[in-house]
């Protein structure tokens, strides 16, 4: 956890990304001419840069600006934007309403930061309160796949447990949200465990920070390198 801001994009923005997308930035940089993208939006030429212009700042499309247009590439973080649209259209269209996202990943070190953050008596006592344990003072650091990357934006379709923010005399502290979670290795599992989800984070979308009531590394004998799947379930 960490007080660096994960910035989000609105409905205009999104339109604008996935014109970009289909255009095939997904694949690599594609050339876009704002009137193009404005005909597309049915929006004027300096609208539709500023959501171009939105969308470099939000870290959702790389851009290298030419005389005649730009380039235009979709990131992970865009990538993963256009995922949890597609999630939400498969549930109005398609009844889908998954209970469930499988995940997997490489076990990393992390810097430090879970233990310090995961201590706080502020989120301490709403572990204790909304998660019915307290957690062992760190977090587990998983670097997902390439697949799971895209899948993982599916969690934010389940419903989670809200870990309110607070202050002290010194600071304020940020809000997150925990999803249950079963953590499985080598056909060991660890079945009472939540990822938790910062709303302000230094990590991305390719990684997970898994908070338990014991040290998971200890319980499932994981080392980095170990390859892991993470379940996240609705909450029960």
């Amino acid at each position: 956890m960490s007080e660096s801001a994960v910035s989000a994009v609105g409905h205009d923005e999104l339109a604008a990304l996935k014109f970009v997308a289909l255009a095939g930035a997904r694949s690599g940089p594609v050339k876009i001419s704002c009137s193009d993208l404005a005909g597309r939006l049915d929006a004027s030429n300096q609208t539709a840069s500023r959501r171009l212009q939105r969308l470099e700042e939000t870290g959702h499309v790389d851009r290298d600006v030419v005389a005649d247009g730009q380039w235009v590439s979709l990131t992970e973080s865009g990538e993963a934007a256009l995922h949890r649209e597609y999630s939400h259209y498969r549930r109005i269209f398609e009844g889908t309403d998954p209970s469930t996202v499988e995940l997997d990943g490489v076990i990393t070190s992390g810097m430090g930061e879970g233990r310090h953050y995961i201590s706080l008596s502020g989120y301490m006592e709403q572990f204790e309160e909304r998660l019915g344990y307290e957690p062992f003072p760190g977090t587990l650091n998983v670097d997902l796949d390439e697949e799971s990357v895209r899948s993982r934006s599916a969690v934010s379709s389940l419903p989670g447990i809200p870990i309110d923010g607070w202050e002290d005399e010194e600071r304020t502290f940020g809000p997150a949200t925990c999803y249950d979670a079963t953590v499985e290795y080598g056909g060991d599992a660890a079945e009472t465990a939540h990822i938790i989800v910062p709303e302000r984070t230094h990590h991305d979308e390719t990684q997970l920070e898994v908070i338990a009531p014991v040290r998971l590394r200890d319980a499932l004998g994981l080392e980095d390198g170990d390859v892991v799947t993470v379940s996240v379930e609705a909450v029960r």
